[in-house]
Parts: structure tokens; sequence; C-alpha cells
């Protein structure tokens, strides 16, 4: 008769402990699918409106000043002006108001500058300021086949906080045993992108300078001239994650899930996600890593690098950031100058390459939408069109 007791009650505890699991693992209704291609090709896009809702407030545009193309241009009107001297004093007042308010609404203009001169160049948040200008320009001319006509701008990351909510810096995580102990790869820590227990690092060896290559489905049963390992497609894996968690998506914006590695089946989306990698690479080693000697301290991380981007630090959780709401062209001054003679010090930025990935070049029968097209060439000044609409669903097809 204890026995039996004793079995109900490990039973019991079991259920429980299953109820709980899946109570904090599983989604729970309402989950609403919209098919995104032909139907039985793996195409639906998964989503909870529980979770669109949450990410409206986080997503919605601040209210943004007129435009004031007036005046002289502002090199010659202020003092150690080397950024936006090419901009009339109007757009110049206006863009620094703005970024006041994405960047630095507690602190206000002093957070760059020294209020009592405003020429003084003493506070490194001035100087790492001229250098992201330069950055907001080279993406919004030179990497339209990633940002397209909606363009970033300071809010686009910031978001109002002085530092962007969603960074990364290399993690060198637990020390690693030697001799003939595996290499460790940052496994079954439950830290991974998402909380997987993939590896939690995945973002030093795909999103810097000489990057490994993301790996792709072999073609052959057999290994055949397939040399990727086991590990590196966990890697692959772990930056998948990222990719899905940062859009709030699942692999099939991308992907076909009846064939992952084919370009011919795949979405237009992911030759946007193709040119977008190479962005966040040129940016981060572009940009972001030359600032590193001018920030104190306690603005690197544990190993002592910079703060770096990735995918989740503009989309924030949504399929486009801001829900595809477009805030830069209503600033024309963050786009390059048809020729800039008043930058000093820019950092020339890393073209978008022109050519198909590498290792997974759509095939001669490919539809035109599933082939990388050619880079788009640097934008002329536009116009200033009404923000777009947010959309809180993901796009049909």
């Amino acid at each position: 008769m204890k026995s039996m007791d004793t079995i109900k009650a490990l039973g019991a505890v079991a259920a429980l402990a299953v109820g709980a699991v899946a109570f904090f693992t599983l989604e729970r209704p309402p989950v609403n699918v919209v098919q995104r291609g032909y139907r039985g090709t793996g195409l639906d896009e998964i989503y909870n409106p529980r979770h669109l809702a949450a990410q409206a407030d986080l997503n919605k545009v601040p209210a943004m000043l007129p435009q004031l193309q007036v005046g002289p241009l502002a090199k010659t009107v202020y003092k150690n002006v080397q950024v936006l001297g090419d901009v009339h004093v109007g757009e110049f007042t206006r863009l620094m108001a703005s970024m006041t308010t994405w960047v630095a609404p507690k602190q206000g203009c002093g957070y760059c500058h020294n209020v009592n001169n405003m020429a003084d160049d003493s506070k490194y948040t001035k100087k790492v300021a001229r250098k992201m200008i330069l950055m907001v320009r080279a993406i919004n001319s030179n990497w339209t086949d990633h940002v397209k006509k909606v363009g970033v701008t300071c809010y686009t990351c910031h978001r109002g906080n002085n530092v962007p909510q969603y960074i990364w810096f290399k993690n060198d995580g637990p020390p690693e045993a030697g001799g003939f102990a595996e290499t460790y790869t940052g496994k079954n820590l439950m830290i991974g992108p998402n909380h997987s227990s993939l590896p939690y690092d995945p973002y030093s060896i795909f999103l810097k300078e000489d990057p490994q290559t993301i790996r792709v489905q072999a073609t052959t049963a057999l290994p055949g001239g397939d040399r990727h390992s086991i590990k590196q497609a966990e890697w692959t894996y772990a930056l998948m994650i990222h990719f899905s968690s940062a859009l709030g998506v699942n692999c099939t914006y991308c992907h076909n899930s009846r064939a992952f590695g084919d370009w011919s089946e795949s979405t237009p989306q992911r030759v946007t996600a193709w040119y977008g990698v190479k962005m966040v690479r040129a940016v981060n080693t572009g940009y972001l890593e030359p600032v590193q000697s001018l920030l104190p301290s306690y603005r690197l991380g544990p190993s002592g690098d910079g703060p770096k981007v990735f995918c989740k630090t503009c989309h924030q959780g949504a399929y486009k950031p801001l829900y595809g709401a477009a805030m830069a062209p209503n600033f024309p001054e963050l786009y390059q100058p048809a020729a800039d003679t008043t930058d000093t010090g820019a950092m020339p930025a890393a073209a978008p390459p022109t050519a198909a990935p590498p290792t997974a070049a759509p095939p001669a029968a490919a539809p035109a939408a599933a082939a990388p097209p050619a880079a788009t060439p640097p934008a002329e000044t536009p116009t200033a069109p009404a923000p777009a609409a947010p959309t809180r669903q993901p796009p049909q097809p």
C-alpha cells in the first residue's frame, strides 16, 4: 500500500514538473499563421498577437520637427563643425534637437557638448557622435540593398537611450579545460541567443572582420567535399536563432523549410538578410571598433572591447525596425552629400558586395527575386514623404 502511495506521489510530482516545463517553455494560444508562399511549400509564418501588441509601443515613431532647409551653411556660422558643415543652419539645428531627444533626452545638449563652449571637443561623446553620424550617412547611402528607402536614424537603435539597449561584447565565457578535453564552444549554458543551449557567442565569429563562412547544408548524403563540422552547424544555428528572435519571426521568413539551403526556393527576405549580415560586419569593423579607443572603461565589455551591433540593435523584435516607418527620408542631412569636402576624419564606408553569396549562389533557373541585386548607387538627396503607417502583422506575400 505504501509503495502504491509512493508511486502516486512520484507520478504527481512528475506530472507537475512536466506541466511547469510546458507552461514556461511552450507558447500558449492564440497562435496565428500567415501563409507566405504556395501551399505545401512550408512557407508559413507563425506569430502570436500578444507579442505583436507588446511590440507596438516599443516601435512607435516619435514626433518629428518640420524641415528647415534655410539659412547659410552651418560651417559658416558655427565653429569646429567637422561633419555637418554641409547642411543649412536650419537643418543643423533641427538635427541637433532631434538627436538630443533620440539619444539623451534627460541630459540634453550637455551630454555631448560643453554648454559653455559648444565648439569644445573635450567630451568623448561628441567625438563618438561625429563617427556615428558618418555611419548613419554611409548606411543610408551605401546599404540600400538592406535598409531600402526606409533608412535609419539615431533613433532606430537608441530609442531614447544613451547606449542602444541591444548591443554585444566579446564573451570569453568560463575557463576552458586544456589537454585532451573537447574544444569548448559555449554550449549547454542556457545563455545562448534567446536563452538557447547553443553556443552563446556566434557574433564574434560571424559579425566581425574575417568571419567564418556560415555553414550551408551538404547536397549529398556522404561527406564528399563538404568539410563543415557539426560544431560549425551549431554556431550557425545559434546565429539563426538570433535572427529569428531579433526580428520576431520564424525560419520560414527567409527559408523554405523543405530546402533551407536552396536559394531558388527561399523568399526575397533572405537576400535582404544576406546584405544585412554584410552591413553589420562593415558597421562593426569600420565604425564601432575604431571608436573603442575614445570610450571610457565603464563603456567597455568584460574583455575590454567596445560595444558592437547585431540584428536586434535595430529590429528590437520587429520584422522591420519601427514596423517599416520611414524616418530617415525626413532627415536628408543623414544621407551622404553628392560632393562632400567638409567632413574630416571620415572613415570610408565598406561598399556592399555585388556578387552573389559564394557558398549559396542561386541556380540559373532561380526566380529573379531570389538573386541578390546589384549594389544600389548612393541615394540622391531624398524628398520628405510622410512616415509610413506601421503595420503590426508580418507582411503577406
